[in-house]
C-alpha cells in the first residue's frame, strides 16, 4: 500500500474537508480558527468566491498554455496588474511555480546579469529547499543537511536580529551597526566586490523566527550595493500581497529620500490564494542579461493559477485587505503582549502585520523549543491552529488569512491565551 513519506509530519492532527475564509473543517465536523493560511498562501482565505469563481471559469476555458510554447490571455492580464503594485522600475517579470523556483531564478538572473559568482545571504533567511535555495538559507539546518555538496558561492552576513544578541544587552542601533560592520568584514575577507553578483535578503525574517530588518540596516545594504556595482535581491515571497500591513514587506523601510527599491524582487506564497505560482520581477536592463535559455519550465505561470492571481489582487484592493492586515495586526500583538506580561517564559512578541510571532525561552535564557511546541499543540488542541519557527523552532507564528476579522482576532488570543496558561501555569 502506498504511503506518504514518514518526514512529512504534520504540525497538527487536522483533517480538513473544506475551508471557508479563516476557517478549516474536519472530518468530524469540527470547526478550527486557521492562523496558518497554509504558511500565508490563503491571503483571502479559504476558497474566496471570488477566486473560486475566476478559477472555475478559467478550467472552462484553457487549464494549461505552456508560456514558451503560447500565450494565455491571463498571463498578460496579470504581467499588467502587476506593473501597478511591484515597485517603481521593476517592470520585467518571470514566472515558476513555488518560491524555491523563484529564489533559482534570482541567483540565477544576479549572475548572468553581473558576471560575478558569489551571492551574499542574511543569517536566519529562508529561501527554500532545492539544491541551491537551500545553500543559500540558514535558518536551520534541517534545510540543507544530509546532501551534501551544496552549492558554492554563498557567503553569510549577520541579520540585525536583537534576539540573537539578547544576552549582550544590545538595542537595535548596536545590533544594526554589528550587522553593517560585519557586512564589510565579508566583503573585505570573504567576498570580494568584484566577485560579489548580489545580496539575497528577506524583508523579515520568516523561518527565522518572524524578525524584521530596519531602515537603516536596508539602506546600508543599498548604498553597498550601489557603491560595488552588486544587486539588491529581496525576497518577499512570504512578506508581500499585503502580509505586513503595506503591500511589500519593503515598504516599511522606505521613505522619500530612502526608496529602497530592489534590483530583482522574488514573489510568491499569497500571490495566487492557494494556487502555486511565483516569480521574480526585475528592472529591464537587468532582466535582459538573463543568457537565452535560462528562463522557462513547463508550469510556469499555469492559466489557472494566473486567473486566481489576477482574482486575488481584485480582492485585496476591493476589500481592503492591505489595510486590515496592518489593524489586526496591531491588534494581535497588543493581545499577545497582554498575555506575555504574566509570564516571563514569553520574551518577546513581534512583527509586522498578520507575521507575528511569540518568542519563548527558559530561565537562563535559552531558546525554549519544547515549551513553544506545547503551546503550539495546546492551541490546536482548543481548536487554534498555529506554527512554530526560528533557529531552535522557539518561535510561535501567527499567521491568518488577511481577511480576519476583529472578533477572530479576539477569539484566537482567547484561545491562546488559554493554552498559555495551561502550559505555564
Amino acid at each position: 500500500m502506498a504511503h506518504l513519506s514518514p518526514q512529512l509530519k504534520q504540525a497538527t492532527p487536522v483533517v480538513a474537508t473544506h475551508g471557508e475564509g479563516v476557517y478549516l473543517y474536519d472530518e468530524s465536523g469540527n470547526r478550527h480558527l486557521d492562523f496558518t493560511a497554509g504558511i500565508g498562501v490563503t491571503s483571502t482565505g479559504h476558497c474566496h468566491p471570488k477566486v473560486v469563481e475566476a478559477a472555475q471559469r478559467q478550467v472552462g476555458q484553457l487549464i494549461h498554455g505552456q508560456y514558451t510554447t503560447i500565450m494565455h490571455q491571463p498571463l498578460q492580464q496579470l504581467t499588467a496588474k502587476l506593473g501597478e503594485v511591484l515597485p517603481a522600475g521593476l517592470e520585467s517579470l518571470f514566472f515558476a511555480n513555488s518560491g524555491s523556483e523563484a529564489a533559482e531564478a534570482a541567483l540565477r538572473l544576479a549572475r548572468q546579469a553581473t558576471g560575478r559568482p558569489n551571492i551574499v545571504v542574511f543569517q536566519g533567511g529562508f529561501h527554500g529547499r532545492t539544491v541551491a535555495a537551500a545553500s543559500m538559507t540558514t535558518s536551520g539546518t534541517k534545510f540543507k543537511a544530509g546532501f551534501s555538496p551544496l552549492m558554492s558561492g554563498v557567503v553569510v552576513s549577520a541579520f540585525p536580529n536583537p534576539s540573537t544578541y539578547r544576552n549582550l544587552g544590545w538595542d537595535l542601533d548596536q545590533v544594526t551597526d554589528f550587522a553593517l560592520q560585519q557586512l564589510d568584514l565579508v566583503l573585505q575577507t570573504q567576498s570580494s566586490p568584484a566577485d560579489t553578483a548580489a545580496f539575497l535578503v528577506e524583508p523579515v525574517l520568516g523561518e527565522g523566527g518572524y524578525v524584521p530588518g530596519n531602515e537603516r540596516f536596508f539602506a546600508g545594504l543599498r548604498e553597498r550595493a550601489d557603491k560595488h556595482g552588486i544587486l539588491l535581491v529581496v525576497d518577499e515571497v512570504q512578506t508581500g500581497f499585503g502580509r505586513t500591513g503595506k503591500f511589500w514587506g519593503m515598504d516599511h523601510f522606505r521613505g522619500a529620500e530612502n526608496p529602497l527599491t530592489p534590483d530583482i524582487q522574488m514573489l510568491a506564497k499569497g500571490i495566487a490564494s492557494g494556487f502555486p505560482i511565483s516569480g521574480i520581477a526585475a528592472r529591464t536592463e537587468v532582466m535582459e542579461e538573463a543568457w537565452p535559455g535560462s528562463q522557462g519550465g513547463t508550469y510556469g505561470a499555469n492559466a489557472v493559477a494566473c486567473a486566481a492571481a489576477l482574482a486575488t489582487l481584485d480582492v485585496i484592493a476591493e476589500e481592503d485587505l492591505v489595510a486590515n492586515a496592518d489593524a489586526r495586526g496591531e491588534q494581535l500583538r497588543e493581545a499577545l503582549r497582554r498575555i506575555a506580561a504574566d509570564y516571563p517564559q514569553i520574551v518577546d512578541v513581534r512583527g509586522l502585520g498578520l507575521m507575528v510571532g511569540v518568542e519563548l525561552a527558559d530561565a537562563d535564557g535559552r531558546p525554549d523549543t519544547a515549551t513553544a511546541a506545547a503551546l503550539q499543540q495546546a492551541a490546536a488542541q482548543r481548536g487554534l491552529l498555529l506554527l512554530t519557527c526560528g533557529p531552535w523552532t522557539e518561535v510561535v507564528r501567527f499567521i491568518p488569512a488577511l481577511v480576519v476579522t476583529e472578533q477572530q482576532v479576539d477569539d484566537a488570543a482567547e484561545i491562546f491565551a488559554d493554552a498559555v496558561a495551561s502550559v505555564l501555569g
